[in-house]
């Protein structure tokens, strides 16, 4: 058996998230796939995947392996493009994942301005709203805005975002521009499910974080449906920044409350594990950490 073959088939099977998607990458038939692994889990006398006729998931002593394996077969690709730097040309396919709204108003125009530079790259962009198992489902890169805790994974900060509270202008020409958060328990409030999914806001007053109940005839899980229903003057409501820039622009809306925002979240580049890094992905990484810098408003 050849172990580095059998190592890069057992990768690209998780990568890839089946047997039949890695034959598809590494161009191998599927029973040689199946037999490979199966190989390769005899010589290491352990089961690497468990394997139903729905799913595929990593053992944990696959999750052990699979780190090695990366490591091991990094250090070879970066062998070999150290001799050979400047001739390799990025192609072939890579699976990402971005926030919906981020991912229309961001992710996707940098990834078409890539893929008008590098013609030999395919790149499936999945907007999803929901934190995506990236081995399990087969997923090269995501961008996720949060405060990331998962050790097994890579990740690349590119920009940070903030939680700012808008409001219609109408709506502060008739209530009158709060001064402090704990205000806005009297005043008509939209709720935005993605960013609070109960009705309590966060604030940090003087250091220390405060919660304040917020009333309103309006909530939603739906970003554009609760910016609309803020700028239609149907409360103030709490966002992310970038969702609301256009209409902050455009003064459709007003940040308010500045003093007492949150700290803002890192919006990081994440991929697993990784000294294995293709070349499209290693080259996509680098395009949006330049695309996505700008800090947003």
């Amino acid at each position: 058996m050849d172990k580095l073959l059998a190592m890069r088939s057992f990768v690209t099977i998780v990568d890839r998230g089946s047997l039949t998607a890695a034959a598809t990458e590494l161009d191998r038939s599927l029973p040689t796939m199946v037999r490979t692994l199966a190989a390769l889990e005899e010589s290491l006398g352990t089961r690497l995947l468990r394997r139903t006729t729905r799913r595929m998931s990593l053992t944990a002593e696959g999750r052990i392996y699979l780190q090695r394996c990366r490591r091991i077969l990094g250090d070879i690709e970066e062998a070999e493009a150290s001799v050979t730097l400047g001739q390799i040309e990025p192609r072939g396919q890579v699976r990402m994942t971005a926030p919906v709204l981020f991912g229309q108003m961001h992710v996707a125009p940098a990834v078409s301005e890539f893929l008008h530079r590098f013609k030999e790259v395919q790149v499936e962009l999945l907007l999803l709203d929901r934190v995506v198992n990236l081995v399990e489902e087969g997923i090269d890169l995501a961008i996720r805005i949060a405060h990331l805790a998962d050790s097994t994974m890579v990740a690349v900060p590119v920009t940070r975002v903030r939680r700012v509270v808008c409001a219609s202008p109408a709506l502060l020409r008739r209530l009158g521009r709060p001064k402090h958060p704990r205000e806005l328990s009297t005043h008509p409030c939209v709720r935005f499910r993605g960013i609070n999914p109960g009705d309590t806001w966060t604030f940090l007053d003087g250091g220390k974080e405060i919660s304040v109940r917020t009333r309103g005839s309006f909530a939603s899980n739906h970003a554009v449906a609760s910016i609309g229903a803020c700028a239609d003057g149907l409360g103030f409501g709490m966002f992310l920044s970038y969702q609301v820039e256009p209409m902050v622009r455009d003064k459709q809306l007003q940040i308010v409350l500045t003093d007492f925002e949150l700290p803002s979240l890192p919006a990081s580049l994440v991929y697993p594990e990784a000294r294995l890094i293709s070349t499209r992905l290693r080259v996509l990484i680098d395009w949006l950490k330049e695309e996505l810098a700008p800090p947003m408003k």
